[in-house]
């Protein structure tokens, strides 16, 4: 493996010396930074001009200009944008931040959702649910990035904060959206008529009761967590997890998942005493990766003292139990600061902004200022969460159905394994196979789709960045930008390759 990843690493590098001359070439044939002076009426246009290409060096050969560039790429200097004197590291800190903010989020939530609700729809191939699916997919697919970014700012930005002001809805509307959950839910599970009602009526009851709960304990106005829906999601992720990591008839496996839950809500007030009073002054994103780590290592403990021959099964469910439980706690505790955020004069009851990535003059403690960043985040990840997620749906269902058609599910089904194993440890891992390739390279499809997101919204980010240095002329920023996205091109080719190492061990990378 080591002698395949350093012969794709030093194919990558020529490959990234090839077109990094190329695409100076063009972005040089694109700009003209002497185009403002030469539309000038100033009586000293000829000496400005002399100087800026002094200042620029355009008296010297294209190709020797590049060559310097590259020196100083590879001496670690990016260069110099030229109209605000600023250097092109200064500038690429900041927007890379907030770029890898949004698509994180957007590339995370797409597949998690995306590829469980493809994989739902291969299952319940030609049913109702099928049918809804696809026709919801293709029509998400066919929307234009900007026009869902217009809509969502005017409905999830300007009608939610509106809502906000009086945040009540009707009892009809809850009742209505109960019906069409239900019915949703009756449509993923399918079977029989009696199992469908059923379904139905456990769906709309649940989703009725949930929205009834929200909004007579005023839950609009403080939203939270809290003790009691975190103790029932808890229960929910510990039956779910167990479900589709070993099966429920794991009694170990489901005992330290419940386990784990019940000790997130027993942990509830004490973790989120500590982390208000004691540890906000020193509260960073590398303290979070800790107490997530930490998390895991006690769900994994915990499944290791249930002990049996199949105890790495129960420490797999334990730590990712814990994991989102911890998560659980962690969202409460910024929830927890949404007065002081809701009513402080720079956001003045308009919590769900439309520009931007923080909001100026805030002011508060970490906590609020996670909070604005998530606030700031939600409209944009959803704009491209929602495009992204009509291809996996696709991706996935196709994949899953070209899987459960093959001679070994056959096989399985013989050999009188239950369907959950069939469908999960045959099925499911090998229909992530062709997602190897599709994920890695949509994550840079999507910082190339982020242009446009970035510049409805506002954000400061690499696409934000991009399209000002261009309209500016400046090349240094330019080349930083488009240098960037090949690298992660030629970096998700790679990782690409081992991901399908690891799914399907007949590939062998060193092959």
């Amino acid at each position: 493996m080591l002698t395949f990843i350093i012969r794709r690493v030093l194919i990558g590098l020529g490959i990234l010396l090839v077109s990094s001359f190329l695409l100076y070439l063009l972005v040089d044939l694109t700009i003209e930074p002497l185009e403002d002076l030469i539309a000038s009426t100033d009586p000293n246009k000829e000496f400005q001009i002399a100087e800026r290409i002094r200042l620029l060096e355009l008296d010297e050969p294209v190709i020797q200009r590049y060559f310097e560039w590259l020196g100083g790429v590879l001496t670690g200097d990016l260069g110099t944008a030229w109209r605000t004197n600023r250097p092109v590291g200064e500038l690429l800190q900041g927007a890379i931040i907030s770029t890898v903010q949004l698509v994180s989020a957007a590339t995370v939530l797409s597949i998690v959702l995306g590829v469980a609700v493809g994989i739902v729809s291969a299952l319940r191939q030609y049913s109702g649910f099928d049918y809804l699916i696809t026709f919801v997919s293709f029509l998400l697919f066919s929307l234009p990035s900007f026009w869902v970014a217009v809509l969502l700012k005017q409905w999830g930005a300007i009608g939610f904060n509106d809502f906000l002001a009086n945040p009540w809805i009707a009892w009809g509307i809850v009742v209505g959206l109960g019906v069409i959950a239900g019915f949703l839910w009756q449509l993923a599970i399918g079977g029989a008529v009696k199992r469908r009602l059923i379904n139905a009526a456990i769906g709309g009851g649940a989703t009725i009761a949930a929205l009834a709960f929200l909004q007579l304990s005023g839950w609009w106005e403080t939203p939270n967590i809290g003790p009691v829906i975190l103790a029932v999601t808890s229960v929910v992720i510990a039956f779910a997890v167990t479900a589709l990591s070993t099966g429920l008839r794991n009694r170990r496996a489901l005992y330290t998942a419940l386990t784990c839950a019940a000790l997130g809500v027993a942990l509830w007030y004490p973790v989120r005493f500590y982390l208000f009073y004691y540890l906000t002054d020193y509260m960073n994103w590398g303290v979070v990766a800790l107490l997530a780590l930490l998390a895991i290592g006690v769900g994994v403990g915990i499944g290791v003292l249930y002990r049996g021959p199949d105890w790495k099964q129960s420490a797999r469910t334990g730590g990712i139990v814990a994991f989102l439980v911890a998560g659980l706690i962690f969202i409460d505790q910024v929830m927890s600061v949404w007065g002081p955020y809701y009513n402080s004069n720079a956001i003045n009851g308009r919590p769900i902004p439309t520009i931007g990535d923080r909001t100026p003059n805030l002011g508060g403690n970490w906590w609020v200022g996670v909070l604005d960043s998530y606030t700031h985040l939600l409209l944009p990840t959803l704009a491209l969460m929602l495009i992204s997620f009509a291809g996996y749906t696709r991706y996935s269902r196709g994949s899953m159905l070209e899987v459960m058609n093959q001679d070994y599910i056959r096989t399985a089904r013989a050999k009188g394994l239950t369907e959950r194993t069939v469908v999960v440890r045959h099925g499911f891992r090998n229909s992530l196979i062709p997602l190897a390739t599709i994920v890695p390279l949509d994550v840079i499809t999507l910082i190339g789709g982020a242009i446009i997101t970035e510049r409805i919204f506002g954000r400061p980010g690499m696409g934000q960045l991009f399209l000002q240095s261009l309209d500016t002329d400046q090349i240094e920023p330019v080349m930083a930008y488009l240098m960037i996205v090949a690298f992660l091109a030629i970096v998700a080719n790679i990782i690409a390759d081992l991901i399908y190492a690891v799914l399907d061990p007949r590939i062998r990378v060193n092959a």
